[in-house]
């Protein structure tokens, strides 16, 4: 009894007297290193720009974006790069997220960006009446080394998190996250982005 009442007169550890059953886990951010190899950031491009460009829009400010796109899908030659953009999402959601997830339902969205001031302002992916976005994905397709500017930031801080700009990599992060790209200055950068949708959030 006396080792219990010592037990009790010490000063508690922690200043909250919450207990959480599990801890936030979900990371800022994830990436897969060459998850294309050069040829194959080709030929989507190929794909991509064969099918035709047209202007990205945003719903609401028109000024945060200039850039061309192309939806690209599964029929367009494309079900090989499903494939495997799901095992690498799939492996990284366990590893960083955990999120419940349904699938890649909007296709791929090809961006092209071109000198002297293709950007894409800060923003968010994730959409009010629409489909859950949980994830959200970048694909960088061009060599930086035939371009200048493009960089990929997101923003858990007032700097942001420059991401890796080598040819195939796969950013991954979650689609609340505020992110931008950054005015590309010289040559052309070219990406292919996609969301991951899942159950509402609770």
């Amino acid at each position: 009894m006396s080792e219990v009442i010592k037990l009790h007169k010490k000063k508690p550890k922690f200043k909250n007297s919450s207990w959480n059953f599990k801890l936030d886990k979900v990371h800022h951010y994830a990436f897969w290193n060459e998850a294309f190899t050069k040829e194959e950031c080709q030929t989507i491009i190929d794909i991509a720009k064969k099918k035709g460009l047209i202007k990205g829009t945003t719903t609401s400010n028109t000024d945060v974006r200039d850039s061309k796109i192309s939806w690209l899908y599964p029929s367009d030659n494309m079900e090989w790069v499903f494939r495997r953009v799901t095992d690498i999402v799939l492996n990284l959601n366990k590893q960083f997220f955990n999120f419940d997830l349904f699938g890649l339902n909007e296709g791929f969205q090809f961006t092209n960006y071109i000198a002297p001031s293709n950007k894409y302002g800060k923003h968010i992916d994730k959409i009010n009446n629409g489909l859950v976005r949980k994830l959200s994905l970048s694909i960088q397709l061009t060599d930086p080394k035939e371009y200048e500017g493009g960089e990929l930031f997101l923003y858990e801080n007032k700097n942001g998190d420059e991401m890796k700009k080598e040819q195939g990599t796969l950013i991954l992060f979650p689609s609340y996250v505020l992110h931008e790209i950054k005015p590309v200055t010289k040559g052309e950068r070219n990406s292919l982005v996609s969301w991951v949708t899942g159950k509402q959030f609770k």
